[in-house]
């Protein structure tokens, strides 16, 4: 385990800003989606602000996974173009994505419903940036997690691609943080390889996955212990529990 000064949010310079605006998504206060995709909730979505690793709780961890795709001629491009379009198909079963109309690109929501310990907890992501060859999402109050994912290809020196997902990260409350150090750090690793093999799967390639981790910062940051207010697990739970309710109420409003 390596010890490191915690990482500030990334800041862009002036002339990149300007020369990539098109990749980047606009700065929002909270979180809005016109529209929800069939199957999905935006009840931990919808009026929630971003977070990044910063306003999280627990240690930060920086976890690069990385899949080597041997033989195939795809380009780095055409990789990441194939990983957009079928980034809900690579997920495993209990994890399930909904992507809004317009697909992985900037300022677009990733709707997920998953099931953690047999308790489903609906919550989302926002695409902050997308590019040919990469693209980043970001979390909002109440994810498991504070900070962003980015995935990535490009092609080795040796002349293969790469597929690649970075994440930076940690426990949003000490709820989620308890969950990370018992079981939950190792389900998260079994899903980005899943999504990963599953890639390669859909180009042929049958490679093994690399993971390397750094803990950038043991310490808990004990003035987010607030997060739990927002945590999306309890409030997923309130939220199943009362959809006869909400069924009922909307068979009144219909015949009303």
């Amino acid at each position: 385990m390596t010890e490191q000064t915690p990482q500030k949010e990334p800041e862009r310079p002036p002339e990149q800003r300007s020369r990539d605006a098109e990749f980047w998504a606009q700065r929002v206060e909270r979180l809005e989606a016109s529209e929800i995709p069939a199957g999905a909730a935006d009840v931990n979505v919808r009026g929630r602000r971003e977070v990044g690793a910063l306003q999280g709780f627990g240690q930060l961890w920086q976890k690069t996974y990385r899949v080597r795709l041997a033989g195939i001629e795809a380009s780095p491009e055409e990789v990441v173009r194939v990983w957009k379009e079928k980034f809900p198909e690579f997920q495993p079963p209990q994890n399930r994505f909904y992507p809004s109309l317009a697909g992985v690109a900037p300022g677009e929501l990733l709707f997920i419903s998953a099931t953690v310990g047999g308790m489903p907890v609906h919550t989302g992501v926002r695409v902050i940036y997308a590019d040919d060859v990469s693209f980043t999402v970001m979390t909002p109050e109440g994810h498991p997690e504070s900070g962003w994912n980015t995935f990535s290809a490009h092609r080795h020196d040796d002349g293969v691609v790469v597929a690649q997902i970075q994440s930076l990260a940690r426990a949003n409350d000490p709820v989620y943080e308890l969950g990370f150090r018992l079981v939950g750090s190792t389900a998260q690793e079994a899903i980005w390889t899943h999504v990963l093999k599953s890639l390669g799967a859909h180009f042929g390639v049958n490679e093994p996955v690399d993971l390397h981790k750094t803990c950038v910062d043991p310490r808990l940051q004990w003035s987010q212990t607030k997060n739990l207010w927002h945590n999306a697990g309890a409030r997923s739970m309130l939220y199943t529990m009362g959809a006869p309710a909400r069924w009922f109420g909307g068979m009144f409003r219909r015949r009303g």
